[in-house]
């Protein structure tokens, strides 16, 4: 397949997902040097429920993340615009639902859940923000709505090796590992254009919610955003 553009059209990046399903989670974890796990109980944490709270996974790609989530007793859905993944995730018998959704048109109703969060999936959107309005519509009044997204390491030296393990190591790597090393081009691509942590702060807060934070994590490699939606 041709490497889907930045223009991140909904069923060119699908197409894209469903093409790496297989390795896609092995690649990630190789790349990102063992990383992966710290992030995502970091990620786990933030979203701060209890059992029996009602969670909304987007993006959820296999189930990963959503496995993770479930194991603090919260019921959570896996939510996704690739079919590929999501079958990927039920044939490795992920023991969470999964739901095909965009997420710029969520199929769930207001106040529906507990908290929502997405996981290195946000800059893949067509429509980042209005995925954000519709994360924050579908959870409850006082909910939380996370992301944990790659973002701009805060210091310069990390920034100038980072973008180079981006544009030739990673792709590189997939080479060796993906099936795809086209859909890894494009995807170290997307992180390079990613918006900043102040500015998806500001995004988060203009869909209207409150107590908008971020935390750096591995020195702002990855940044976890939360909001909370605020009561009317």
């Amino acid at each position: 397949m041709s490497r889907a553009d930045l223009e991140k059209q909904p069923y060119d990046v699908a197409g894209m997902f469903d093409s790496i399903a297989k390795r896609y989670d092995l690649t990630n974890d190789v790349a990102a040097l063992g990383q992966v796990r710290m992030w995502r109980a970091e990620m786990v944490e933030s979203l701060d429920v209890e059992a029996g709270d009602t969670v909304l996974d987007l993006a959820a790609g296999t189930g990963t993340s959503t496995t993770a989530i479930a194991r603090t007793g919260a019921q959570v859905v896996a939510a996704d615009f690739s079919l590929g993944m999501m079958a990927e995730g039920r044939r490795r018998g992920a023991p969470v639902p999964f739901v095909g959704a965009d997420a710029q048109h969520l199929p769930f109703g207001d106040d529906s859940f507990d908290a929502a969060v997405i996981s290195f999936g946000l800059r893949n959107v067509h429509e980042p923000k209005l995925a954000l309005a519709e994360m924050a519509r579908v959870v409850k009044p006082g909910g939380r709505v996370v992301v944990c997204e790659f973002s701009t390491p805060s210091s310069r030296i990390v920034r100038t090796v980072y973008e180079k393990y981006l544009l030739r190591a990673v792709p590189a790597l997939a080479r060796r590992v993906a099936t795809s090393a086209d859909a890894y081009d494009y995807l170290a691509e997307s992180i390079l254009e990613w918006p900043d942590q102040e500015s998806l702060r500001a995004w988060f807060m203009d869909a209207g919610l409150g107590r908008a934070q971020f935390r750096n994590l591995t020195g702002g490699i990855v940044a976890l955003h939360r909001g909370v939606v605020p009561h009317i």
